[in-house]
């Protein structure tokens, strides 16, 4: 990482002493009066939507500063609008200062290697265009001014060049063709849409028939870019990989002469298969990309170098299978040699990294119903733990720690460091932020408890429980029995922007949640176990953990509770309706698979279904069949809340209304609450605001609680 350079030092100052548009709040202050005057209003729905949110930590090259993301809540306009803020890792009382305040939204901050200030991501001129800002002073300037929205970019560890990520017709010569054609698309008066392959649309866009790809351009001593050359022409994929990619699928090398990128063909085979490969380019996109791991079917992912030119990346084996574990592969910068660093761990790494100085990895990964923090050693694979508890959720390291936005059952997430040499003993986390201090200072957000009990087989099964606002010793509180979406993932110590425990205690309900077979950190084998099961193991699981759950925690009242959850746990509620229909008042249930058949045909993820049940629907019927909600429909009688998005092209929304006419047609009591502007996720602030209360209000009506604590 390169040095501060001794022009740029007294920028410091100058940062420090920014004006801040809004209050300005110290960590420790923040913190200490949070501590000190404990609110007691509960917890609720609107806060959940108009908390702060904080993003994307990226240390300075001098360790000195970091620059972060802060989404803030428009309810006005029904939107949130991110900002850029500035905080110093060193201060005894670290104050976060706001670096950019415009009505387009700015975001993605990476720092010039000098130093002297930020390239950032914004919408402020009509379309998303990169952008620098000087700490020295001064206003914005525009990076890039090209005819299509960037959707990511990366500098240059020289400073000399930028990438960017922009979305083009492959067969397209420039930019402007791309652009012309688009336009001359939207000025048509027919509006049907040709398809030759899938896919024809993904997670809630239809598609146009242009990819992302990766471009180069040079820039200036005026931090103008040149013109762009596309540097991954030579493989027609998407990159950033669609829908959730961004620019950890791509790394310059120490020395900005090359890129590395990851993608996936987008080929007649796109919508089944797992296969991303690691593709190695000049920077200036001098000669074709070349396949660096051609040899691996599976998933090659985040590639990240080392300060000595070694390359470290994430792997899987298994091609078809998206839980598969991830594992940390390196490739030596001498003789090309591959080794696998952490064959030996039974974990799946989420996100890579290295520390300041480049010697050594920085790895996340579930564990244990924790997203826990690991330092690895590239020469002898030994790992340490460096935080276990929580969720980090971004790091960026320091000179002498890392930067982390941590959060947890009861905290938000804020920016956190975690000292290597800790300056209270015990106390390995300095808090740098506290971006809701105020709001929750006027809150009492409830205790939480891990426990574990013995699930399907006699195995350990881990599970949380969360106490209601305003609990008394001796009294019994009505159940909110949150069941997880993936279904490979983990319902952990973690804050959540859409499944939030915290609203649920608020609203005066004990919450449960079970970490059933399926769920990651607890070794992949456990992890394994879901696939060509959904109905059998995990079942077990969340009908046990509920029963351990009510015999341990006398507070929870078994008689009143009512079961919730989305995706995989609104495939789960239908299951429980057929299955368990007994145990529960009334359920909530969200996206939720109906009918197996038409959810193969109809969603378009293909490699997920057909992984999960053997194999294509027209292939491995009886598997498909064997866990298919819509075959137990007459033993549905269980109250039922139903939402859906139409923008849902994950479990689209005919699922939804499917449940609904199920429940209908039978005379089951029922609802449905259907967003046409929504996608798999309840998103809008108003949106979530709306979704919250109707929850919330068919919970009250089916487990006779109390008003909503104000």
């Amino acid at each position: 990482m390169a040095v501060i350079s001794h022009r740029t030092r007294p920028l410091l100052a100058a940062a420090l002493t920014l004006v801040a548009a809004a209050s300005l709040l110290t960590a420790r202050a923040a913190q200490a009066a949070t501590q000190a005057t404990p609110g007691s209003s509960a917890f609720t729905p609107e806060d959940l939507v108009q908390l702060a949110r904080v993003a994307d930590p990226r240390v300075s090259p001098d360790g000195r500063l970091v620059v972060f993301s802060l989404r803030e809540t428009d309810m006005a306009a029904n939107r949130g609008r991110t900002d850029l803020w500035l905080v110093e890792t060193g201060a005894a009382a670290p104050v976060a200062r706001r670096l950019t305040q415009h009505p387009g939204s700015d975001s993605s901050a990476r720092w010039s290697p000098d130093g002297s200030g930020v390239y950032f991501l914004s919408s402020r001129s009509g379309s998303s265009q990169v952008w620098f800002l000087s700490l020295a002073g001064g206003e914005a300037q525009p990076v890039t001014e090209l005819p299509l929205d960037v959707g990511s970019f990366e500098i240059s560890p020289r400073g000399d060049r930028i990438a960017v990520s922009l979305e083009v017709f492959p067969d397209c010569a420039d930019l402007k063709c791309t652009s012309d054609r688009l336009a001359a698309e939207r000025s048509k008066k027919a509006s049907g849409q040709s398809y030759d392959q899938l896919f024809v649309r993904h997670w809630d866009t239809w598609r146009d028939g242009t990819l992302s790809m990766l471009f180069t351009a040079p820039l200036g001593a005026d931090r103008r870019a040149g013109a762009p050359v596309n540097v991954s022409a030579a493989v027609r994929g998407h990159v950033p990989s669609k829908p959730f990619g961004g620019d950890e699928d791509y790394a310059f090398s120490p020395d900005g002469t090359r890129l590395v990128f990851s993608a996936r063909l987008a080929d007649r085979g796109e919508a089944w298969s797992t296969n991303f490969d690691l593709y190695e380019v000049p920077a200036d996109g001098s000669s074709a990309a070349r396949n660096l791991t051609a040899d691996n079917p599976a998933w090659d992912a985040q590639p990240v170098f080392l300060a000595n030119g070694d390359l470290a990346w994430l792997a899987m084996t298994r091609p078809g299978f998206e839980a598969d574990r991830f594992q940390i592969m390196l490739r030596s910068a001498t003789d090309g040699r591959v080794r696998a660093l952490s064959a030996d761990w039974d974990r799946s790494v989420a996100t890579l990294g290295t520390t300041f100085d480049g010697k050594r990895l920085l790895a996340t990964s579930d564990d244990i119903g924790q997203v826990a923090l690991f330092e690895i050693d590239p020469t002898t694979g030994r790992r340490t733990t460096r935080l276990s508890r929580g969720q980090v959720a971004a790091f960026s390291a320091t000179r002498d720690g890392v930067v982390i936005e941590w959060a947890a059952l009861d905290s938000p997430p804020d920016l956190y460091l975690l000292e290597a040499r800790p300056r209270d003993a015990g106390q390995p986390l300095r808090r740098l932020t506290a971006v809701n201090a105020a709001r929750l200072q006027a809150r009492r957000l409830s205790e939480f408890e891990q426990f574990s009990f013995k699930g399907w087989n006699d195995e350990t099964v881990y599970g949380h429980v969360m106490k209601p606002h305003g609990y008394k010793p001796g009294q019994k509180y009505p159940i909110a029995f949150i069941v997880h979406g993936g279904p490979q993932v983990s319902f952990a110590n973690q804050w959540s922007w859409r499944w939030n425990a915290q609203v649920y205690a608020g609203a005066g309900y004990g919450v449960v949640f079970i970490d059933f077979h399926g769920s990651p950190g607890y070794g992949q084998s456990f992890t394994d176990s879901i696939s060509q099961d959904w109905g059998g193991k995990p079942l077990v699981d969340l009908q046990k953990g509920l029963e351990a759950a009510v015999n341990k925690y006398d507070w929870l009242d078994g008689e009143r509770a009512c079961s919730l959850g989305a995706s995989y746990g609104g495939f789960m509620q239908n299951w429980i309706a057929g299955n368990w229909p007994e145990r529960f008042r009334c359920i909530v249930n969200h996206a939720g698979i109906f009918d197996q058949r038409s959810m193969y045909y109809g969603t378009e993820e293909l490699w997920f279904t057909e992984w999960e049940n053997g194999g294509p629907y027209y292939a491995a019927p009886r598997i498909h069949e064997k866990f298919n909600p819509a075959d137990y429909v007459t033993r549905w009688r269980t109250p039922m809340l139903v939402t859906h998005g139409a923008l849902d092209y994950r479990v689209p929304y005919i699922q939804g209304l499917a449940t609904f006419t199920a429940l209908q047609r039978q005379g089951v009591k029922s609802r449905l609450l259907f967003f046409p502007d929504e996608n798999h996720w309840i998103l809008k602030p108003a949106n979530s605001v709306q979704w919250h209360a109707a929850v919330l209000d068919w919970l009250q009506e089916h487990l006779q609680t109390t008003d909503r604590v104000k």
